[in-house]
C-alpha cells in the first residue's frame, strides 16, 4: 500500500494536492492511504477546510474515509452517542470527497466509513464499518438550505460595516443593533454575541428564549405574553392545535393544584418561578 506525500504550501495548496493523489491513486488501480488529507466543501458560498484521519483508495476505484476515535469498542460495540456523532463527522469527509470524485473518472466514494477504536479498554485497535448514508443525506439537505453570505451581506442596510479596524465603538455598537436577531438558548455555547441576542429577544418578550423545541410547538404563538393570553382563554384561535394544548395543560394544572391536600403555613414552599 503506497502512502503518498500530501504537504504542500497553504489550505488550497493542500486540498489540490489532494485532489491530485485521489486521481493519481484511482487511475493506478492499487491500494493507497491518504494520511491526514485536506478536502474543502462549500458551506453557504464560502470554502471550508475539512481533514479527515485517512481515506483508502481501494484498486476498484472506491473511497473510504477512516475515522480513529479514543472511546472503546467493548465486545464489538461502541457508545451509540458517540458513534452516531462521529458518523455525523464523517458524513461531512463523504460530502467533500464526493465533489472530488466527480471529476475524477472511475472514482466512487462509499457511503460507509470505517471507524477505528480502541479494543476493550487496551491499546489494541479494532475497526467496524459504520453506514453514514441517512447522516450524508440529512447533512446535504441542511447545506442546502443555508443561505449564502453574499446574499446576508446583500439585506444590510446601506453603509453598515462590521470592520473593528475601521469603526469606532459607538458605530459597531448601532451596526449590531440594526440586523435582526434570532436568539436561541444553545447558541450561549457558540457564539460572542449571544448576551446580546439574549437581552433583545427578551425585550421583545419571544418565546425563542425557552428554546427551539418550544417556539416549534407554539406555532403562531410569537411572545410569552401571547402564550399566557392564550393558555387562559383570552386569546387565540380555539382551534388552533398549540392553543388548545396550552389550555388543555391549564385545566390540568388547575386541576392538580385544586386537588392537592392543604399544607400547613411551615410546609408551603414558595415556587422559586
Amino acid at each position: 500500500m503506497s502512502v503518498p506525500e500530501l504537504a504542500a504550501a497553504g489550505p488550497e495548496g493542500r486540498v489540490a494536492r489532494t485532489a491530485l493523489a485521489l486521481r493519481e491513486a484511482t487511475a493506478a488501480g492499487a491500494w493507497t492511504l491518504l494520511d491526514h488529507p485536506l478536502l474543502a466543501l462549500e458551506v453557504a458560498g464560502s470554502p471550508v477546510y475539512l481533514e479527515p484521519d485517512a481515506v483508502v483508495v481501494r484498486p476498484d476505484g472506491g473511497w473510504t474515509v477512516v475515522e480513529i476515535k479514543s472511546f472503546p469498542m467493548v465486545d464489538g460495540a461502541a457508545d451509540a452517542s458517540k458513534v452516531g456523532a462521529a458518523a455525523r463527522q464523517a458524513a461531512v469527509y463523504v460530502l467533500a470527497l464526493e465533489r472530488v470524485a466527480a471529476v475524477t473518472e472511475g472514482a466512487r466514494v462509499a457511503r460507509s466509513v470505517l471507524l477505528v477504536c480502541p479494543k476493550d479498554f487496551s491499546n489494541l485497535p479494532t475497526a467496524s464499518v459504520v453506514d453514514v448514508r441517512k447522516q450524508r443525506a440529512v447533512t446535504r439537505r441542511q447545506l442546502d438550505r443555508l443561505t449564502r453570505i453574499d446574499e446576508i451581506a446583500a439585506a444590510l442596510p446601506e453603509g453598515v460595516s462590521f470592520d473593528v479596524a475601521e469603526r469606532s465603538a459607538e458605530e459597531l455598537t448601532a451596526a449590531v443593533e440594526c440586523v435582526p436577531h434570532q436568539y436561541a438558548p444553545e447558541c450561549l455555547a457558540a457564539c460572542e454575541l449571544a448576551f446580546h441576542c439574549r437581552s433583545r429577544a427578551r425585550q421583545a418578550d419571544a418565546v425563542e428564549t425557552l428554546g427551539r423545541s418550544v417556539r416549534g410547538e407554539l406555532g403562531g404563538l410569537t411572545t410569552v405574553g401571547a402564550v399566557l393570553a392564550a393558555a387562559r382563554g383570552e386569546e387565540g384561535d380555539p382551534e388552533d392545535p398549540a392553543v388548545a394544548a396550552l389550555r388543555r395543560a391549564r385545566a390540568l394544572r388547575q386541576e392538580a393544584l385544586e386537588s392537592a391536600p392543604a399544607r400547613t403555613p411551615r410546609e408551603q414552599v414558595e415556587c422559586p418561578c
